[in-house]
């Protein structure tokens, strides 16, 4: 056995939840590396069969030590025995992509009387990488009917279950998520206000705001990008550099960025329109165009902003690319954009970044001179698809993996007349188009609050999609308010 997929041994009953942990990790990797091998080679292949036999031998091992193994999906989370498994950045891939293979055949628990050979392994995981045409519950029937024609008894399935403890779980995120934004837009307020009156800002009380925006992102992402939908017209400002900076950080996490680095992305984000503090208000709210005057002095907020965080006494604290980020982000791949500055090779990585986080929620928000906001599902389309846009190719797909064909918040109808608004990416890849929907009508059209939730992945008994979105539709025709449905 590879010390990779090695448990570790007991303990003091004080550390076993740090070993249970460390197995639950393994376990995670190792399952994770079978299902990726079965998707990518054929069974008889060398790598799926190591993989496969290395995974046999920890199990083995894990049952012998801990008596029993279970492995079960309650919401957003994955456990082994009755610990819940950290996510963390570096396990997002393999957790993710196991959550949606399971809910894909309905498993949500698999619990093993006893230690399973890699024959045993193989009849359940070839299943579930590559299952059947059919809804999860028809395809865990199939399952279950394999095995047992397989005379394979060591395993025994159980659905996924909505529990009362999933639901209070699922509340509390949405009450830390709510807390964390309530706080990032008093924060953001307050510097942006101190600053407008030449006041120092107190950097690390931001500090510590992105670092909770950091930790509730990791921790359920969905929670806190849902609630980017406010954008407050009253506050865009605040709420706008809040946005930014959640969809930066959560666009960070896809591109590979450590916890620090996203810290460091997250203040970015934060400060990255701290120039407009210095832009007259009257300005900043006029409802009707700008004159050529007042364009250049709103066009000035970008420099006016890194010199604002380099004259900060506390600027020592912040890194120099996030400071670059304030001179940037309104800048194009080619340097043109504004402002202008001949004497720069490329923009930073952050800048990339944050200029397509900004674009997005500038774009889909009302504001003083704008009433009508974009629909997310075209703005994302443009900014995919229009290379005058200047954004980093690579950037805007991970955007649009980030927040799906149809972006969080979009009001949409479907085929059964019904109208929905997406609240969340879903987690199976291939799904992109079929997101997680809240339905917020019947049939008649008639608007029902909070509504219930629903994935367009599934199917019904004929194998069809039992629902589908037609078209997308303003939210403001129906007298929906999207923000209500994540608050």
């Amino acid at each position: 056995m590879s010390e990779r997929m090695r448990p570790t041994s007991g303990g003091m009953p004080a550390q076993a939840d740090r070993v249970i942990r460390e197995a639950g990790r393994t376990f995670l990797f190792g399952l994770y590396a079978v299902l990726r091998n079965l998707r990518l080679y054929p069974l008889e292949n060398a790598t799926v069969q190591k993989s496969l036999q290395e995974f046999t031998r920890f199990v083995e091992q894990l049952v012998r030590e801990e008596g029993e193994c279970e492995f079960r999906v309650q919401g957003e989370y994955l456990f082994l025995n009755a610990t819940r498994m950290k996510l963390d950045l570096d396990n997002f891939t393999s957790f993710s992509f196991i959550l949606g293979r399971l809910r894909e055949v309905n498993i949500g628990t698999i619990h093993m009387r006893s230690a399973p050979s890699t024959p045993q392994w193989t009849v359940l995981l070839t299943f579930v990488v590559d299952p059947p045409d059919g809804s999860s519950m028809e395809r865990l029937q199939m399952l279950e009917a394999r095995l047992e024609e397989s005379l394979v008894e060591v395993f025994e399935l159980r659905p996924l279950d909505v529990s009362p403890e999933e639901s209070i779980e699922a509340a509390g995120s949405k009450a830390r998520a709510k807390r964390v934004y309530e706080q990032s837009v008093g924060a953001s307020k307050e510097v942006m206000t101190a600053l407008r009156l030449g006041k120092g800002a107190n950097i690390k009380k931001v500090k510590r705001v992105v670092q909770g925006i950091v930790d509730q992102i990791l921790t359920d992402e969905a929670a806190l990008v849902g609630l980017t939908t406010i954008r407050d017209y009253d506050d865009y400002t605040f709420t706008h550099c809040v946005n930014v900076c959640i969809f930066s950080i959560a666009l960070g996490r896809r591109l590979g960025l450590t916890r620090v680095q996203l810290y460091d992305l997250g203040i970015a984000g934060l400060f990255h329109d701290i120039g407009r503090s210095r832009v007259p208000i009257e300005i900043i709210q006029k409802p009707d165009l700008l004159t050529e005057e007042e364009w250049r002095v709103v066009a000035s907020h970008p420099w006016l902003g890194v010199l604002m965080l380099f004259n900060l006494k506390e600027q020592a604290e912040l890194p120099y690319r996030t400071m670059l980020v304030s001179y940037q982000h309104h800048m194009k791949r080619d340097l043109s954009g504004y402002p202008r500055s001949p004497r720069m090779s490329d923009m930073t990585f952050f800048s990339k970044i944050v200029a397509v986080a900004d674009a997005f929620d500038a774009a889909t928000s009302r504001r003083a001179y704008t009433e009508t906001a974009k629909h997310p599902a075209a703005v994302l389309r443009e900014m995919r698809d229009d290379p005058r846009r200047g954004m980093d190719p690579v950037i805007v797909k991970a955007f649009v993996s980030l927040l799906g064909v149809y972006p969080v918040g979009t009001c949409v109808v479907l085929d059964t007349m019904e109208l929905g608004i997406v609240e969340r990416v879903n987690p199976v890849p291939e799904m992109g188009a079929r997101p997680i929907v809240r339905v917020i009508s019947d049939r008649t059209g008639r608007v029902q609050f909070p509504g219930t939730s629903a994935d367009l992945a599934d199917r019904a008994p004929d194998g069809r999609y039992a629902r589908s979105i037609i078209k997308v539709v303003e939210a403001e025709r129906f007298s929906v308010r999207v923000s209500d449905y994540f608050v």
